[in-house]
């Protein structure tokens, strides 16, 4: 089957940024596949925002550090649309805040499985699909916390830093076919990890609380993510490659 819209791939998209990613590029004409961990409900109100935006969009459960499954969403795009346009790695888990010396080594695994590794399964696995559109774009969430080291952050933080390797190493490899490849690195965002972190570091009821704190007023919504990630897939940043831009209000840590 061969699709006539431009199709988007977004992991992790049930839910906050990634939900907002999904709206976005749908509201630009893209139909979507977005994956999700658990939360069906979640899921199927992506889709039918998605639906009632003029769009396709199918959403697959899936394990975001599962070489398998990365294979099998590949199958599945390739099987039901015969194309993708742009594939946004979004899904992520957040770690424990403990100090290296106190952190589980299979709590390293798993942040690294679903940050880094999860994403290299997802870039090979599509990459071909992606050389045949004559506008492949790759953008990669990723986070302030990788440039910005702090106690407790190394499992995320390694997380991070791996996934910007992949990035970094994928612009180079895949401009020679056209497809070009970004980093967006958030600071704190209002979702629900959002809330639970300026919980956990400043006692706020919740990120939205902080608003008065940033200099420009507010704390990051999804939507300003998902509106940076929409620009850098679509032709007007046909030019822009290899490149990390952080989303953060003038406030890239709320430690800081």
């Amino acid at each position: 089957m061969t699709n006539t819209n431009p199709v988007a791939v977004v992991t992790g998209a049930g839910r906050g940024i990634g939900r907002a990613i999904a709206l976005q590029l749908a509201t630009d004409g893209y139909d979507v596949v977005g994956t999700y961990n658990r939360d069906d409900a979640a899921a199927e109100e992506t889709a039918q925002a998605v639906a009632k935006l003029g769009h396709t969009a199918t959403m697959v459960r899936s394990d975001a550090g599962d070489p398998e499954a990365a294979a099998a969403l590949a199958q599945l795009v390739q099987d039901e649309f015969g194309r993708v346009d742009a594939l946004v790695h979004n899904a992520g888990i957040a770690s424990r805040g403990r100090m290296i010396a106190d952190t589980d080594p299979a709590e390293i695994q798993k942040v690294l499985s679903v940050h880094a590794l999860g994403a290299f399964y997802l870039c090979s696995a599509l990459a071909p699909t992606l050389r045949k559109s004559p506008s492949g774009a790759v953008v990669l969430i990723s986070s302030t916390v990788a440039a910005r080291a702090g106690i407790g952050s190394a499992p995320y933080m390694m997380g991070k830093v791996a996934l910007e390797a992949l990035g970094r190493t994928l612009a180079v490899e895949e401009q020679q076919f056209g497809t070009r490849v970004n980093i967006v690195a958030p600071g704190l965002v209002a979702t629900d990890m959002g809330d639970r972190l300026a919980r956990a570091v400043t006692g706020a009821a919740d990120a939205a609380a902080l608003d008065a704190d940033m200099p420009f007023g507010r704390v990051t919504r999804p939507e300003d993510v998902a509106d940076l990630v929409a620009f850098l897939v679509s032709e007007q940043s046909s030019l822009i490659t290899g490149q990390r831009i952080e989303v953060h209000g003038g406030r890239p840590s709320i430690t800081h």
